[in-house]
């Protein structure tokens, strides 16, 4: 495994140098012909029904500059603002069709937020409560929003997984105190997390690139679902073609131990970004972890710059993790070769962060100011 792989050649063989040809060959709609809207879809079914589906977006500006195709699941459309509304429906699922919480019960979850949030939601559409412990590290804006949606939130102090005070623990712990409910486990249950990625995120992805048209995939991982359950699938229907990589931040080990073949470090260090980055290999991500083709590091200074590139020339507003991955994905590209697809996840927007993200002080704070390109720094209109 290293973090370079030869091109398949799938996208190349139907591409070439202009913009045109790229986004004819992938069945990108013309932006002068305006949306693409779909006309015989029906009304779907609630919240839960309106997970997914999200579009495939070609980042223009990327693109054309690399001489590739950047593709970006829009997954801040889903109803809950994230990807993890996925994993959300999927853990309650699983939960029901196990029998392990009735009408009425209770979802416990430790998270770093969004699957949190996803979670909230859907207790409240299905007439569940909901309970949230999260390191205390996470954004005022997220806390906020969970007590907004009726969760009753606990920000405890970070520590590590090895901690028996960890909030995975503690919230395992208030789920086992109470009748009617479960501790959903997002980051050790394939049966809910991974299987929500296999049976959604990887087979819409293949019908977006015109039945797997498409060199690679790459993403970050947290509690391991996305890369996992997109790899998993991707991998049994191309025969093995696409490539799939990791994606990592400072202060994970994941990174390293795919270059190692397999040696796990200690964790040291962190990150601006939130709810990605692992000391651990979870057991989401344990079935597929021989099926990653190579990984990324990606700094904080490169994903702050593409916060800000992605507004400017994309007029995309996302946060610090989805645009680690489209770094990640057009260094993907790069190695790939010329004409070669990569799909990526943009896991939600910038206003779950703009406190931070967009303030000067925060900024300077992180010494991630000069990072900025002078000519977008005018998006810094926070203090």
């Amino acid at each position: 495994m290293t973090s370079t792989a030869p091109s398949s050649g799938a996208s190349r063989a139907l591409s070439s140098s202009s913009s045109t040809s790229n986004n004819n060959a992938l069945g990108v709609a013309s932006a002068k012909s305006g949306p693409a809207f779909i006309t015989n879809a029906p009304p779907v079914s609630g919240f839960i029904g309106a997970i997914g589906n999200t579009p495939l977006i070609r980042l223009n500006a990327l693109s054309d500059r690399i001489g590739a195709n950047v593709l970006g699941k829009a997954e801040f459309q889903n109803p809950g603002g994230s990807v993890k509304d996925r994993a959300a429906h999927y853990l309650i699922l699983n939960a029901e069709e196990q029998g392990l919480v009735q009408p009425g019960g209770t979802i416990v979850e430790g998270t770093a937020g969004n699957t949190g949030i996803g979670l909230a939601h859907a207790c409240r559409s299905k007439g569940y409560k909901c309970v949230i412990y999260m390191p205390n590290t996470q954004s005022q804006e997220k806390i906020d929003l969970l007590r907004m949606l009726g969760a009753e939130v606990y920000p405890v102090p970070a520590v590590p997984v090895s901690d028996d005070m960890n909030y995975n623990w503690q919230a395992k712990r208030h789920a086992e105190k109470l009748d009617n409910a479960v501790w959903t486990n997002q980051f050790d249950n394939p049966g809910g997390n991974r299987r929500a990625h296999i049976e959604t995120t990887g087979p819409e992805i293949w019908s977006q690139t015109n039945g797997g048209n498409l060199d690679g995939f790459i993403c970050a991982t947290g509690t391991g679902g996305t890369l996992a359950g997109v790899t998993r699938y991707l991998k049994e229907k191309s025969q093995g073609r696409i490539q799939c990589w990791l994606a990592d931040p400072p202060g994970s080990v994941l990174h390293s131990y795919i270059q190692s073949g397999g040696e796990l470090l200690e964790r040291s260090g962190g990150s601006i970004t939130e709810g990605i980055g692992q000391g651990r290999v979870t057991e989401n991500l344990k079935p597929d972890i021989g099926l990653i083709d190579g990984s990324l590091h990606i700094e904080d200074e490169a994903s702050i710059e593409m916060v800000y590139r992605a507004l400017d020339e994309e007029g995309l507003y996302i946060g610090a993790s989805s645009a680690l991955n489209v770094v990640a994905a057009a260094r993907m590209a790069e190695k790939l070769g010329k004409g070669s697809t990569v799909v990526t996840i943009l896991c939600d927007g910038a206003y779950r962060y703009q406190a931070r993200l967009f303030s000067r002080k925060w900024l300077e704070s992180k010494n991630l100011v000069k990072a900025i390109p002078e000519h977008l720094q005018k998006y810094i209109v926070l203090e």
